[in-house]
């Protein structure tokens, strides 16, 4: 049996097809957006490694990456693929678990004051972008529980990077303190 090639040079001019059947530029803001998600993705999985006990949380937010990546790279055709509500509400159910575990914030932190932390910071900066780029879609634009989504995910990365200082023995580093 002959292996499928990675590669099949359809790209090779600087254009890609989204999951719409359009051929579009590889800059195109469409395909900018769907390569944030996948950037979120692989951030997500440094993160897993370095924060086991969030690895399943994690895994979960990285399937709905694809879900968002299919939503959004099909445009207007219409698929069965839909984003749960549900799916955004977990990530709330997390992101209080965790709060309620964690003192009050009292200022603007310093990201990351251990390994496992930085890197929760820095997907949810990654995070933050990718919600950047598939709010400013035109034509047809995301849907509102797409970016409540991806939302709540980076306020969850937020706290479970406080969390992660935490059980390491660090606190958080003020801005004013």
């Amino acid at each position: 049996m002959t292996a499928m090639k990675l590669y099949t040079k359809k790209g090779d001019r600087g254009q890609t097809s989204l999951f719409s059947g359009r051929r579009a530029a590889k800059c195109d803001p469409r395909v900018a957006a769907v390569g944030d998600l996948d950037e979120l993705s692989a951030s997500l999985g440094l993160a897993r490694v370095a924060y086991p006990d969030a690895n399943d949380l994690l895994c979960c937010a990285q399937k709905a990456l694809y879900t968002i990546g299919a939503i959004v790279s099909a445009e207007s055709r219409q698929i069965d693929i839909v984003l749960a509500d549900a799916e955004t509400e977990a990530l709330e159910a997390e992101i209080d678990r965790a709060t309620d575990a964690l003192p009050p914030l009292r200022d603007f932190i310093y990201p990351g004051e251990a390994e496992a932390s930085a890197r929760l910071h820095m997907a949810r900066a990654v995070a933050r972008r990718a919600e950047r780029s598939i709010a400013a879609l035109e034509e047809p634009a995301a849907p509102e529980n797409v970016l409540a989504y991806l939302n709540r995910l980076s306020d969850l990365l937020f706290a479970l990077a406080r969390l992660a200082d935490q059980q390491s023995g660090h606190a958080d580093r003020m801005l004013g303190g």
